[in-house]
């Protein structure tokens, strides 16, 4: 009998050091999770910062665009590599895009 109840015991503790494993891990990856989850909010606020002052520049001015036009007016007439008027491009649809992402909000 007491070989048993000594089993059931040792059965018990093994079960109960599981827990605490388990318990541990899970409040590790929760930490983990709250960490990320601040970043995340930290990155969206950075983000919606930048945006609205975006929005503010190209909205209050044409600024963006006037100098846009100015760099590919200069690479034109320079004949300038294909790399700058990829990045040209790059700029506009950014450009473009922000837009419509700022109108439509």
């Amino acid at each position: 009998m007491l070989a048993i109840i000594g089993k059931y015991q040792e059965e018990l503790n093994l079960a109960t050091v599981h827990e605490h494993k388990v318990a541990n891990e899970y409040a590790r990856v929760y930490t983990k999770k709250e960490a990320r989850g601040r970043v995340i909010d930290s990155l969206h606020q950075e983000a919606s910062m930048w945006m609205d002052q975006f929005a503010l520049t190209l909205n209050g001015s044409q600024e963006l665009p006037r100098l846009l036009a100015k760099a590919k007016a200069m690479a034109n007439t320079y004949s300038a590599p294909e790399k700058i008027h990829g990045l040209l491009r790059y700029c506009q649809h950014m450009i473009d895009l922000m837009t419509h992402i700022i109108r439509s909000r």
